[in-house]
């Protein structure tokens, strides 16, 4: 079977979130991506070069379409496309999920595809399974995000709430948020279990998030006190704080 314009078309309509959301599903690409994640979310469309074909498990694949490179290229949105796109279906979550034993990660308006992409990796390199994103965090979904995550959507599980509530709601568990008048954060004591609160990139945890925040945290610049960058880059600062968490975890 061939690569149909119609298909080309409803391919290339994924860039946009209207589309991702009107049909549930969501464009990942390359060899790796598509292979991580193919046993973990249902694949409605795989179109892949004979090589790549030669080798990956698709009996569970809804359609299989065999292109060859140029053909391939016409539906990538990558400059440089490996030997696989694949359509899969966004995952559906049950409401209620218990994390009162977890740490968490919740995002506040993260506005960059690859700062999202980042977060979402370096929440699978450290064993946080849900990130809850306030309603204007930018898309999981998004191909830009998706590259960036490098796989780990097929183990982090991403979800849109309104933010606020869903931190009142949780009040029994520790909220933490990373601000510039917080505490030094190698000084406090913190706990394995909790929420993590990461802000916008331009403008930080808004008022309303901010007031739910049990635990201000600060990361020290070195040495404490000399001039500085204003900030650091919040997929950055997630990986610092993220890093601390899980190493006194350990200790």
């Amino acid at each position: 079977m061939s690569l149909s314009k119609n298909k080309l078309k409803y391919i290339r309509s994924l860039k946009e979130k209207k589309y991702r959301s009107e049909h549930g599903t969501f464009v990942a690409e390359g060899n790796k991506m598509v292979s991580d994640l193919l046993p973990c979310l249902t694949c409605q469309l795989l179109v892949a070069t004979p090589d790549f074909l030669n080798t990956a498990e698709t009996k569970d694949v809804e359609e299989v379409i065999e292109v060859n490179d140029s053909e391939l290229a016409q539906a990538s949105f990558l400059q440089n496309p490996q030997q696989v796109l694949a359509v899969f279906y966004q995952p559906v979550y049950r409401e209620g999920i218990d994390i009162s034993k977890q740490l968490t990660l919740a995002l506040d308006g993260i506005q960059d595809p690859g700062n999202m992409g980042t977060i979402i990796r370096l929440a699978d390199w450290y064993g946080i399974k849900h990130i809850f994103c306030s309603l204007d965090t930018v898309d999981a979904y998004n191909p830009k995000v998706v590259q960036a995550t490098m796989g780990a959507l097929a183990r982090v599980s991403v979800h849109y709430v309104d933010l606020a509530a869903f931190l009142t709601r949780n009040q029994q568990l520790p909220v933490y948020g990373t601000l510039l008048d917080g505490e030094n954060m190698y000084e406090q004591e913190i706990s394995p279990v909790g929420i993590i609160v990461m802000g916008n990139e331009g403008n930080g945890i808004r008022p309303e998030v901010e007031k739910l925040i049990s635990q201000k945290l600060y990361i020290p610049n070195y040495p404490l006190g000399s001039p500085t960058s204003e900030s650091l880059n919040v997929a950055i600062a997630t990986a610092i704080i993220c890093a601390e968490f899980r190493r006194r975890e350990r200790h």
